[in-house]
C-alpha cells in the first residue's frame, strides 16, 4: 500500500535531487528520507529511483509516482481539511498564493473578513505571478492562486481543469510625469505616447505592453524594467518615462509626481481566485473564496 508520506517524501526528493537535500526542506535526517523511500519502493515492488553517485534520477515508475502525486495529494488535503471543519469551521488551514498587487489590495480586506466571520482558520499568503501561481496550485503547493488574464489574450483554456471564481476586472491606465504634455488629459491614445521611453512591469504585463504597443503601429522603448510596481511608479514621478499599469497596482502603490490618465481603447484584464475541484469542497477554502469575492465586489468600478 502507498503511504501519502512516502509521496511526499519523493515529491521532496524529485524536486531537490538529493536525500540530504529532501530532507532540510521536509525538516527530517537523511536516513529517514532513505528509509521512507525504500519502505515505498517495497511498496510498490519495484525501484522508484536510480542512485548514481551523489545525483538521484527518477525511474519511469518514480515519474509516473511523482505525475500522480500532486492530484493524490490534494485530495488526502481536501479530505483532512472537511474532517477539520466539520464543527463549523473552527479549525482549517488555507494556503493561498496572489501576485503583489492583489496582496495589497484584495487579500488583506478579504482575510480580515475570514478571520472575523471564522478565527479558527489560519491562512499562510505567499506572492507569486500567474503562470507560477498557477503551477503552484496544480502541483499541489497551494490551496488557492490569485490570477489574473488579459482580455482577448490566447490560452482561454488553460484553466479548465480548475475551478474558477471571477473577482474583478482591472482596467489598464497610463502613468505620465505630473509636468507631462498629457498630464491633464481624460484619456491618451497608446498611440500618442509612441516615442515617449517607457518603464515595463512584470513580466507578463511588459508582454501585454508589447501587444498594445504593436496593435497600434509601434513598438516601446523600453528604457527599465522592474517587477517592483513603486519602482515604476517612482522612474515614471521622476521624469524618467511612461509607464502602463493596471488600476489595482497604482492603487497599491500611492505614486508621488505621477498623474494616471484613462487608455483607450480600453484594457481589461480579468482577476480569478483558482482551486482544483476537490479543494473547492473544502469549507475554509470555499470561506476564503467567498471573501475573496466580496473583496472584489467592494473595489470601485473600472470601466
Amino acid at each position: 500500500m502507498i503511504e501519502a508520506r512516502h509521496l511526499r517524501v519523493l515529491r521532496a526528493v524529485a524536486a531537490t535531487g538529493s536525500f540530504s537535500a529532501a530532507g532540510r526542506e521536509l525538516g527530517c535526517t537523511q536516513p529517514a528520507v532513505s528509509q521512507q523511500m525504500k519502505a515505498l519502493e517495497a511498496s510498490v515492488g519495484t525501484p522508484v529511483l536510480i542512485r548514481t553517485g551523489r545525483e538521484m534520477r527518477l525511474t519511469q515508475a518514480g515519474e509516473a509516482l511523482v505525475r500522480h502525486a500532486a492530484g493524490i495529494l490534494a485530495g488526502l488535503t481536501a479530505a483532512e481539511e472537511e474532517v477539520a471543519a466539520i464543527a463549523g469551521l473552527r479549525a482549517g488551514r488555507v494556503r493561498l498564493v496572489s501576485f503583489p498587487s492583489g496582496s495589497s489590495t484584495l487579500v488583506p480586506t478579504a482575510l480580515a473578513a475570514l478571520r472575523d466571520a471564522h478565527p479558527g482558520t489560519r491562512v499562510f499568503l505567499e506572492e507569486a505571478e500567474p503562470p507560477a501561481s498557477v503551477g503552484m496550485l496544480r502541483e499541489g503547493d497551494c490551496d488557492v492562486a490569485l490570477a489574473f488574464r488579459y482580455e482577448g489574450a490566447a490560452g482561454a483554456e488553460e484553466w479548465e481543469d480548475l475551478v474558477v471564481r471571477p473577482l474583478l476586472t482591472d482596467r489598464l491606465v497610463a502613468l505620465v510625469p505630473e509636468r507631462h504634455r498629457l498630464a491633464g488629459a481624460e484619456s491618451v491614445a497608446i498611440g500618442e505616447l509612441a516615442r515617449e521611453p517607457w518603464i515595463a512591469g512584470c513580466p507578463r504585463c511588459r508582454g501585454q505592453l508589447v501587444e498594445v504597443c504593436a496593435a497600434a503601429g509601434f513598438t516601446p522603448r523600453i528604457d527599465f524594467a522592474t517587477d517592483d510596481y513603486p519602482a515604476v511608479a517612482g522612474l515614471v514621478g521622476a521624469g524618467l518615462g511612461v509607464a502602463v499599469l493596471p488600476q489595482l497596482a497604482v492603487e497599491s502603490v500611492r505614486p508621488r509626481g505621477v498623474r494616471t490618465v484613462t487608455l483607450e481603447p480600453a484594457v481589461r484584464r480579468e482577476i480569478v481566485a483558482l482551486t482544483l475541484p476537490d479543494l473547492a469542497q473544502v469549507p475554509a477554502v470555499a470561506a476564503t473564496l467567498d471573501q475573496l469575492a466580496r473583496a472584489g465586489n467592494r473595489q470601485p468600478p473600472r470601466w
